[in-house]
């Protein structure tokens, strides 16, 4: 058989095929209109496809700016004249009576700050001088500063604050999300994470896994600089026609199969291709910030082909613009034990200088946009630091799970509001303790989803992000 008849005889099958799979799609859509059987929907073909929520959303996108390491509230939000009092004494025993800590010793020595506190706004909000620029904005955002966990070591502390668990293989808050109300980006993933800083996350992937949902509801890593996402472009001599050819090919066979078994994993399988061939031409377009002003770089102090977390504020504010529903910046260095390179001091201002004026900027733009009010930007890390100092050769604190302090802004969440207090040393919750588990919960309910009944069978029982805990602030809430 010569290559005409070959090719001839390809084009004759797959154009058979795709008179069946026409019909096999009119077969889905009257399905999913009632008017046949069970059958696989439009939605199983595309599982990223946007679903009505449980009851009418106060947001309809969310930027999580984590500050994985731990941020010191104490040196950044939580002043306490007492603590700057006791400096230098031991601990009273009641504190720290059944208590755990990652490095430290029951008796070790309170430690003050050396960071100037000052009321800002017309909210009155307190902030260190340590964050110029969100001192600026604080009338735009809700300061949590009774946060609490259960997890005192980065990994599984991250994991928590991400999957509502400390250990590996549950779906992370973004993966959720997507799976309860899908996105509404057609060119891009619906849940998408940024990296910034000297190293990566402690617990890496894990933070961002679809866990045991289907695979399509994992957050995808996007790049700062060369290209976003490796292996996207096609090989050398493989021209864009070719490619679509055998996309649509594979996802013929894949969309046969598909009828056959409604296996989730097809249908992320086809989403995977058919995403990846438009992502070929919409990446490098979002990641080119040609069409940003000047203003607006300077307002992030972002340049152009850097990796930053700079640029990662301004790119995900690009996301959400383009319909994407959940957007991570992971931003590290923030873990201040006390040792060269990770104390309270000149570190600690290297690492505020590099977010405070991005986060502050993504306030400012997204509100000039008119987008803040559909947008949640969240802020914080897995835990928070101890009033206790560590004995090392710098200022520094261990990591402390009983109180510690997060922001909110946009999305439905009051502003120019401090939530919560804690004990006269900063070291427990003495008003409206907030978990983790009660901010997942809050998230989800500014996005319009009850965390009660967005669950998934596996193993025999029903999960949801928040575990068997959870209540949503109501406080939070405009």
């Amino acid at each position: 058989m010569n290559e005409f008849s070959v090719g001839q005889t390809r084009r004759h099958f797959f154009q058979d095929c795709r008179l069946g799979l026409g019909a096999m799609a009119l077969g889905a859509i009257l399905a999913e209109e009632g008017v046949l059987g069970s059958g696989p929907t439009l939605t199983d073909v595309n599982p990223l496809a946007a679903k009505p929520p449980h009851f009418a959303a106060r947001a309809k996108n969310v930027i999580f700016l984590f500050m994985a390491g731990g941020p010191s509230q104490l040196e950044l939000f939580d002043f306490k004249p007492k603590l700057q009092k006791l400096d230098g004494q031991v601990i009273p025993p009641s504190f720290v009576e059944n208590q755990r800590f990652a490095f430290i010793k029951k008796d070790a020595k309170l430690l003050g700050t050396r960071r100037k506190f000052d009321l800002h706004g017309e909210s009155g909000q307190v902030v260190s001088e340590c964050l110029p620029h969100l001192a600026g904005i604080v009338d735009e955002i809700a300061i949590i500063k009774s946060m609490t966990t259960d997890v005192f070591n980065h990994g599984p502390a991250k994991f928590f604050m991400n999957t509502g668990h400390n250990r590996v293989g549950r779906p992370s808050m973004g993966a959720w999300l997507t799976y309860g109300i899908g996105s509404q980006s057609r060119d891009l993933p619906g849940f998408v994470v940024l990296q910034s800083g000297p190293r990566g996350p402690r617990g890496g992937a894990p933070n961002w896994s679809s866990g045991f949902l289907p695979t399509t509801y994992q957050g995808v890593p996007l790049r700062g600089n060369g290209a976003p996402i490796l292996n996207l472009e096609n090989p050398v001599g493989i021209s864009t026609a070719r490619q679509s050819d055998f996309i649509e090919s594979v996802n013929d066979f894949n969309r046969m199969r598909l009828i056959d078994t409604n296996d989730p994993e097809i249908a992320t399988r086809i989403a995977a291709y058919e995403m990846a061939f438009r992502m070929q031409s919409s990446a490098p377009e979002l990641m080119n910030f040609g069409s940003e002003s000047a203003e607006t770089l300077q307002l992030y102090g972002a340049k152009p082909g850097q990796a930053s977390f700079a640029n990662n504020c301004l790119l995900a504010r690009r996301l959400v613009q383009r319909g994407v529903r959940f957007v991570q910046l992971y931003h590290t260095d923030w873990d201040h034990h006390g040792n060269p390179d990770t104390e309270l001091t000149g570190t600690l201002d290297k690492v505020c200088r590099e977010v405070d004026q991005p986060a502050a900027a993504l306030v400012k733009d997204l509100k000039r946009l008119g987008m803040l009010e559909d947008t949640l930007v969240i802020w914080g890390g897995e835990f928070g630091r101890t009033p206790q100092g560590e004995p090392r050769d710098f200022l520094g604190r261990d990591h402390h799970i009983d109180a510690f302090t997060m922001w909110l802004a946009g999305g439905g969440v009051k502003s120019g509001v401090t939530i919560g207090s804690t004990d006269e040393i900063g070291y427990f919750p003495t008003e409206d303790r907030v978990h983790v588990h009660d901010l997942q919960a809050t998230v989800l309910h500014l996005m319009g989803l009850d965390h009660l009944k967005l669950t998934h069978r596996f193993q025999g029982r029903d999960f949801r992000l928040t575990d068997v805990g959870g209540k949503v602030v109501e406080k939070l809430l405009a």
